[in-house]
C-alpha cells in the first residue's frame, strides 16, 4: 500500500513539473559512458563538465567529493521547443566490487580495497537517489552483452518504482557495437543508439527525452 501512494505522488509530481524542469538521472552499469555522455551534454549547453572520466572502474567516485554528480539549469534547444532539466550523474551499478579486479589495473591492495570500500557505497547511494528523480537514462555499453544480471536488475528497479526511462545504446562508433542487441534485450522501452565520445545521435535522444520523459 505504501509503495503504490509513493508511486501515485510521483506521478502527481511528474504532472506538476512537465514543462518546467526535471531531474533527469543518469543509471548503468560501471564503464558503460554515463559520465561521458553527461560530459558530452553539459559541455554543449554550459560549456562546462559534470565529472572526471576513466577506465578504471570506480575511479570516477574516489576523486570527486562525492558519488553523485549534479550540473544544475540545463537548458537544451530542440526543434519542438527547450527543456529545462538538472543532469545528475550517479555511480556506475555492480551487483559486487572486487578489490582484486581493481588491482588488475596496477592498483596497490590497500588503494584497491579503499577504491572498492567507496563503490560499494556508491552503488548504495545510487540505488537510495533514485527517490529524487523524475526521468533516467539507462546507459548501456552496445559492445557489451546485455543480457547481464546488472542491466536486468536495474531496469526491473526502475520498472517497479514506475520512473520514465529511456535506454541508450552507447558507444556506437565502436566497430563491434550492437546496438540492435540492445533493442531485442529491452523491446519494453525506447532504445536511442548514440556515441556519447563523438556525439552521434544525441539530436535523437534529445528528442527521445522531449517525446518520452520531459
Amino acid at each position: 500500500m505504501l509503495e503504490g501512494l509513493k508511486k501515485s505522488l510521483r506521478k502527481i509530481t511528474r504532472i506538476f513539473k512537465k514543462k518546467k524542469k526535471i531531474q533527469l538521472g543518469f543509471y548503468g552499469p560501471v564503464n558503460a559512458g554515463k559520465t561521458t555522455l553527461a560530459n558530452r551534454i553539459s559541455l554543449d549547453w554550459l560549456g562546462e563538465e559534470v565529472g572526471a572520466v576513466s577506465e578504471i572502474p570506480h575511479e570516477t567516485r574516489s576523486i570527486q567529493k562525492g558519488s553523485i554528480q549534479k550540473v544544475e539549469d540545463v537548458n537544451i534547444e530542440t526543434e519542438k521547443g527547450s527543456m529545462h532539466m538538472n543532469i545528475i550523474d550517479l555511480p556506475g551499478i555492480a551487483t559486487q566490487v572486487d578489490f582484486k579486479g581493481l588491482q588488475e589495473y596496477g592498483l596497490e591492495e590497500e588503494e584497491a580495497k579503499e577504491r572498492a570500500k567507496e563503490a560499494t557505497k556508491g552503488v548504495i547511494e545510487a540505488i537510495k537517489y533514485l527517490d529524487n528523480v523524475d526521468a533516467v537514462l539507462v546507459v548501456m555499453d552496445a559492445c557489451e552483452d546485455p543480457y547481464t544480471q546488472i542491466n536486468i536488475t536495474i531496469i526491473g528497479n526502475l520498472e517497479a518504482r514506475d520512473i520514465p526511462l529511456i535506454v541508450v545504446a552507447n558507444k556506437i562508433d565502436k566497430e563491434e557495437a550492437d546496438p540492435k542487441a540492445i533493442e531485442n534485450a529491452f523491446p519494453q522501452h525506447v532504445v536511442v543508439p548514440i556515441s556519447a565520445a563523438t556525439g552521434e545521435n544525441l539530436d535523437k535522444l534529445y528528442e527521445a527525452i522531449q517525446e518520452h520523459l520531459y
